[in-house]
């Protein structure tokens, strides 16, 4: 039988005397060596996290302990942490360690919380399916011949096969939400800028947030209001104050609540997906809540606008690889073209040298404006679509994901296939706004499905409450 399926299961243990963080720490450390074929973590912490562990429990004994106290913390291979390797799952980066802590994490730290180690993920953060990593790929404990979603597979399996409490992960157009809705997790995306992105290796940084995966709602509006709030070292991180998102999970309202029908009649959507979503949307007018179908005309247009524009900033930010400053450097090199080209071409996966090519000729001086240019004015566009929306709505219903988990290989030779992944959850990542995958039962196999709600800027709090309310009328 599995412990510790929430923090309350952890903090109550440790109220009653029941255990320490050391026997915390350990206990997940034998599920992770259990688990190893699963191959979600890339490297696991052992003694730094025992160190912890054991401070944590001295802290506990005199009552200095901070909110977190025992909660043990996996983090996706593009968050650094000092005197920690990591390498974004890349061959370039293999052997490098940071030399500063991500702001997210020192502050789980700052609050107690144990890291236990680094989660393997799609080559930074490029990709639907956990395949496209140099650490081989990751397995869903649902069903190990299927992806566990991606980029963040490794933080979704981690806390699935219970090998932490919960874990990060980053969402740049739907990498926390689709991995949660096909691992059977809850799946946070917070309001872009919400989260500072210090230490957070870039994909595309108009996009990029750090998300959370965890078992219920509770986890992780606590770890929210941890990590969330201004950064001196992120000029882009808001400096909105941060509501105690798990002191506000009660909801007793009667919610104006939208759904696209673009997105329930899609010919992508899986009917056992299809049948779920339109059965909470049945209870929640059941309960008396106000549920409107809603046209989103400009939904073929947000994959395209997604992809133009992250493909753009990625052929940017993984500029800076180039064998000189840190990480791999060819040795089949010659001169400095030879080892600036020789360098990238070894060192990078097939996917992200593909995303690098599509971003360098949508910003290429012939095709700026007909691309790039009208991407961004199309972004605008859904950007103000969807705010409309949430002004007139409380909140956005809609599926995650157009199918449950598919087969390794099944999209590997049709990347169109695997960006269509992405279909219902970009357009949050486009509109900067949060969004909650949520569990939603199974399909016919007893693979996980997801259901997501998208809420306006800087409404986590309503949002978490709305998740919460959902969850709990979905297991009645």
């Amino acid at each position: 039988m599995e412990k510790y399926l929430s923090f309350d299961d952890i903090k109550k243990s440790l109220e009653n005397g029941e255990t320490d963080c050391k026997a915390i720490v350990n206990y997940y450390l034998q599920n992770i060596q259990t688990k190893a074929h699963l191959n979600a973590f890339v490297e696991v912490y052992r003694d730094s996290a025992l160190e912890q562990a054991a401070k944590v429990d001295e802290k506990i004994t005199s009552g200095k302990a901070g909110k977190l106290a025992g909660m043990v913390v996996g983090i996706k291979d593009v968050l650094v942490y000092k005197d920690h390797e990591f390498n974004a799952s890349s061959n370039i980066l293999k052997g490098f360690k940071s030399q500063f802590t991500a702001t997210a994490i020192q502050r789980l730290i700052d609050e107690d919380a144990i890291i236990i180690g680094r989660l393997n993920c799609d080559e930074f953060g490029m990709g639907s399916s956990n395949e496209n990593t140099c650490h081989g790929r990751v397995l869903n404990a649902a069903d190990e011949s299927r992806v566990p979603g991606g980029s963040s597979g490794g933080s979704a399996v981690a806390v699935q096969a219970n090998m932490c409490t919960v874990s990060l992960g980053t969402d740049t157009g739907g990498s926390v939400r689709q991995p949660a809705a096909f691992t059977g997790l809850v799946g946070t995306k917070p309001t872009y800028s919400r989260v500072s992105r210090w230490g957070l290796i870039a994909y595309a940084s108009s996009f990029d947030t750090i998300g959370i995966f965890s078992r219920n709602v509770r986890d992780s509006a606590l770890v929210m209001e941890v990590m969330a709030g201004p950064d001196n070292f992120d000029s882009t991180a808001s400096k909105k104050p941060v509501p105690h998102y798990s002191e506000l999970l009660h909801f007793g309202k009667r919610a104006k609540v939208a759904y696209l029908t673009e997105t329930i009649e899609s010919a992508a959507l899986q009917p056992e997906i299809k049948a779920n979503t339109l059965a909470v949307i049945d209870k929640l007018k059941q309960e008396g809540h106000q549920v409107e179908e809603v046209h989103f005309p400009l939904l073929k247009y947000v994959l395209p606008t997604y992809y133009i524009l992250t493909t753009a900033e990625a052929s940017s930010n993984l500029s800076r690889y180039d064998g000189v400053k840190y990480g791999y450097r060819s040795p089949n090199s010659h001169n400095l073209e030879s080892m600036y080209k020789k360098t990238r071409t070894e060192g990078f996966g097939e996917e992200v040298k593909r995303r690098i090519m599509l971003g360098t000729f949508v910003l290429s001086a012939s095709y700026h404006d007909a691309y790039f240019t009208k991407a961004q004015r199309v972004r605008r566009l859904i950007k103000e679509f969807t705010e409309e929306l949430l002004n007139k709505f409380d909140y956005i219903l809609m599926p995650t994901t157009p199918s449950t988990a598919f087969k390794f290989g099944e999209h590997s030779n049709d990347p169109v296939a695997m960006y269509l992944e992405d279909l219902f959850t970009v357009q949050a990542s486009v509109s900067g706004v949060p969004a909650l995958s949520l569990p939603n039962g199974t399909d016919n196999q007893g693979l996980p499905i997801g259901i997501q709600v998208m809420a306006n800027s800087f409404k986590e709090a309503e949002l978490y409450a709305f998740g919460n309310y959902l969850m709990e009328l979905n297991s009645n």
